[in-house]
């Protein structure tokens, strides 16, 4: 048995000096790596006789060796020490996972008609990036927003200099069309200029102007040009209610942590020129016994040290729930970096404080929720994010489905999951027309461009992840169909099934990686997938088998073994209707005359199951 570490001796020879120590196991493998301005007062404050935490207690019982690095200043140790941590990830230091770039809307500036774009990665292409959001999503919903408000293109360069008419963007009022000449410089560039205002958080500027065009065009007899910029005021107006913070501007960062029963979460909202870009919750690990500042404390480290990485910018001030142990030496190191003066404050007033409370309230809120569903929804999306090396966890997911009978009466189905599990307020389905008959590629495209079509003119939330029932081929049209209508940040998953169809053997496909996925048969990510494309399966057959038989002029029930007119003119008469049969239980349909059990559970599977 190894001897217990010895302290005593081990201080005497420990300097009064900055830098970063590492606590080590019996085996060598680091425990704890830790930062001082004093190597020498830290270090000596984990053998106390009175330490009351736990996990202090744990750690120091387990120290077999300390490694110290001593530094020329303060900012190189807490520098080394989030480098190391970022490399060790040592058991009892809290980690933040986050080595993901941050999405930005990126303006083109080269051209006479430039382009509005989802960006993601090192910003080298001249133009102006707004931003960073909190997810790819949030830069969907702004760009949607753009759109309706001002129909500035958002089209790839190649696919804008090689039209010859109008998009589908134009047909839906989506984009004045410059790629054929529908639209002046001038009247684009102005477009461009309300864009810029409205990213800079300045909507009074562009209603004041707007309410002036119309007057003018009103003036003029121009009515139909003054409804359309009366419209255009009225869409900013309603998203300036949705604005919490409009009385100030400036850029600025909340960040507010909550604790229970083991589980952390960070809350950081992204506050850009007085506009709310959305927040991000983060969770990190090995927080027992932790507090709530030492949780901040950690996390500010971690993520803020390492924005010049990944190319985030750090706002002017950072509002925190509880100020870490060290609260001005952090803020000195990230002001280095940074290049500017930046603040770190935990007692904001007015609209700051509001906003600050609400971070709390969205932390606690989202801790409760894991706890409830730790072992359920929210981990099996996690997985799905790590199993396909996603930037970031999906929040919402759509799986198309198509269904027929030798080409007969061809449905697709699109069902929506997320983190809460399935939304079956969102479901839609459709009727196929116009396609050979068994052309499920035709079908898919078909589908896939109706819905997302629906969801650009504003009727619902594009997903971040599109499953499809297929190989290859079906992702192929998947990514044709987003392509035409110019969706960007959507990745696409196919679902091949094999020859024997059995479930537990699916190769999964993403857009743009030639190899398939094998994912284990007990992995959490495989078990949503499944479950999402079970659904979809069900749905879709539910609607072909609904539509054949109105087109055959007769009931899905004639085609269930063993109910005769009699016993389906006795369900129709006690439930009023198919729909209704179709929502009822087993044990509902059983309590019926004439109905077993076991005639019960066919009739149910008939709308449930393939």
């Amino acid at each position: 048995m190894a001897e217990p570490f010895d302290a005593k001796s081990f201080l005497k020879n420990v300097p009064e000096k900055p830098g970063v120590y590492r606590m080590q196991g019996e085996e060598g493998y680091t425990l704890y790596v830790g930062k001082a301005k004093s190597l020498k007062k830290r270090l000596a404050s984990y053998f106390r006789a009175n330490v009351d935490s736990r996990k202090t207690q744990s750690l120091v019982s387990r120290i077999h060796d300390i490694e110290l690095i001593v530094t020329h200043t303060e900012g190189e140790a807490l520098l080394l020490e989030n480098n190391l941590i970022k490399s060790l990830k040592p058991r009892y230091n809290i980690l933040l996972r986050d080595d993901k770039s941050y999405p930005y809307i990126y303006l083109s500036s080269q051209e006479a008609f430039p382009r509005l774009a989802f960006h993601r990665g090192a910003r080298k292409a001249k133009g102006r990036y707004f931003g960073p959001y909190p997810s790819s999503s949030a830069v969907r919903e702004t760009l949607n927003l753009i759109q309706k408000l001002f129909p500035v293109r958002q089209c790839e360069d190649s696919f804008f200099r090689n039209r010859s008419r109008p998009c589908l963007q134009y047909q839906i009022k989506r984009c004045t069309a410059p790629c054929v000449g529908l639209v002046s410089e001038q009247d684009y560039a102005d477009d461009i200029r309300h864009a810029v205002l409205f990213l800079e958080g300045q909507d009074n500027q562009i209603i004041e102007e707007l309410v002036k065009q119309m007057e003018t065009a009103s003036a003029q007899l121009e009515f139909e040009r003054a409804a359309t910029l009366r419209d255009q005021i009225s869409a900013l107006q309603k998203v300036q209610e949705r604005q919490y913070v409009s009385a100030e501007g400036g850029n600025l960062d909340v960040v507010a942590a909550h604790l229970e029963n083991g589980v952390a979460c960070v809350q950081v909202f992204f506050i850009r020129e007085g506009r709310n870009l959305g927040n991000k919750s983060f969770y990190p690990k090995h927080v027992e016994d932790s507090t709530e500042s030492e949780v901040i404390g950690a996390f500010l480290e971690q993520y803020y040290l390492a924005s010049h990485e990944n190319g985030r910018q750090v706002p002017g001030q950072i509002l925190v729930s509880a100020l870490p142990e060290e609260d001005e030496w952090l803020a000195e190191v990230i002001s280095e970096q940074a290049g500017r003066k930046i603040r770190i404050n935990a007692h904001p007033r007015s609209e700051r404080a509001r906003w600050l409370e609400m971070g709390r309230n969205n932390a606690r809120i989202a801790v409760q929720s894991r706890l409830n569903s730790k072992a359920s929804m929210a981990v099996r999306f996690e997985a799905l994010a790590e199993a396909f090396s996603l930037e970031e966890i999906p929040q919402r997911i759509e799986c198309f489905d198509i269904s027929h009978t030798m080409g007969e009466a061809t449905v697709a189905s699109c069902v929506v999951f997320d983190q809460d599990g399935p939304r079956k307020s969102d479901y839609r389905r459709f009727n196929i027309e116009d396609v050979t008959p068994g052309d499920d590629y035709a079908a898919l495209l078909q589908a896939i461009s109706r819905r997302f079509t629906r969801l650009k003119k504003g009727e619902g939330v594009i997903p971040d992840i599109l499953l499809i029932d297929g190989g290859k081929g079906q992702i192929s049209q998947a990514v044709t169909a987003l392509q035409e209508l110019q969706i960007e940040g959507v990745s696409v998953i196919g679902i091949a099934k094999g020859p024997s169809r059995k479930p537990g053997e699916e190769s999964l496909f993403l857009s743009g990686i030639a190899s398939p996925f094998i994912l284990a048969k007990d992995s959490p990510a495989r078990h949503l997938i499944q479950q999402v494309d079970g659904e979809a399966h069900r749905f879709a057959i539910t609607g072909h088998r609904q539509r054949r038989a109105k087109k055959r002029n007769s009931s899905i029930l004639e085609e269930i073994e063993g109910l005769g007119p009699k016993r389906r003119q006795v369900l129709l008469k006690h439930f009023g209707g198919i729909q209704a049969i179709e929502r009822a239980g087993v044990e509902d349909l059983a309590r019926l005359s004439g109905i077993s059990k076991q005639l019960a559970q066919r009739i149910y599977d008939t709308f449930h199951n393939d």
